[in-house]
């Protein structure tokens, strides 16, 4: 092991320990944090995201940690060793590139970060579906006046839910989607997604609000897009049939 703290060779050493410390935390992170399954498309993106900067917090606390843990093992101070260590002025080198390349990095994930939410909210939907949030439940509203206490979606049609409350701030969260938007009352909030992954998942409130908070829950359905066709069809014919029982009451009483 080379005595002196100058000698380059420490540098080398660190810099294979911080590679493999780099590595086994960036698999120990994803392992320990797995994400739910990814239904939609936004999810795809959104996951990259977060997978990078895992790496980066990976790099970051490998980093430091090996660079502390080295020094306090290599010159750490000897039994009968009483001499002064080594004195250093400073490295103008080595300042300019901690400070430079954590710019570059700050610099291009916030260029990945504009160009991945300009994709994720996009406004090409195919389908609209108005979202109400209320104390403490959803209600949802499609094409001919149809209400729903499920929500039900082709899979790989894009999707904007236009959302209000009728109360108090709810947040409009599926996780496997990945994506999320509060609800402000006196405002319609859109979100936009596209299931891509046919199955039955959890619609949560992620705000706070209330009591019963923790029981806002409703089903979302991704199905095939003949059935979701063939679903709508039928519920707008039971609308319309509604609406002429109504109105035929209307013109006997009247």
């Amino acid at each position: 092991m080379p005595k002196s703290s100058t000698d380059i060779r420490h540098f080398y050493i660190v810099g294979v320990l911080v590679v493999i410390s780099t590595i086994l935390m960036d698999f120990l992170l994803k392992a320990a944090l797995p994400l739910p399954v990814q239904a939609s498309i936004e999810s795809l993106t959104i996951d990259r995201l977060i997978g990078w900067h895992l790496t980066i917090i990976a790099f970051l606390f490998s980093l430091i940690m090996v660079f502390m843990f080295y020094a306090f093992v290599v010159f750490r101070r000897r039994e009968g060793d009483d001499s002064d260590g080594d004195h250093f002025e400073g490295n103008a080198k080595l300042e300019i590139a901690w400070t430079v390349i954590p710019l570059i990095l700050v610099v291009i994930f916030s260029y990945i970060g504009i160009v991945d939410l300009n994709e994720v909210t996009k406004k090409n939907e195919e389908i609209t579906v108005k979202v109400t949030g209320f104390q403490w439940d959803w209600t949802f509203e499609y094409d001919g006046g149809v209400l729903s206490q499920e929500l039900i979606l082709p899979v790989d049609k894009r999707a904007l839910m236009a959302m209000t409350s009728n109360d108090v701030l709810h947040s409009f969260w599926v996780p496997e989607f990945r994506v999320k938007q509060d609800l402000v009352p006196g405002f319609t909030q859109n979100l936009y997604f596209t299931p891509n992954k046919v199955g039955e998942y959890n619609l949560v409130c992620a705000e706070l609000c209330g009591l019963s908070h923790y029981k806002m829950m409703r089903v979302v359905k991704v199905v095939e897009q003949d059935e979701f066709t063939a679903w709508l069809q039928t519920e707008q014919v039971k609308v319309n049939d509604n609406k002429a029982v109504a109105n035929a009451d209307i013109d006997a009483a009247q």
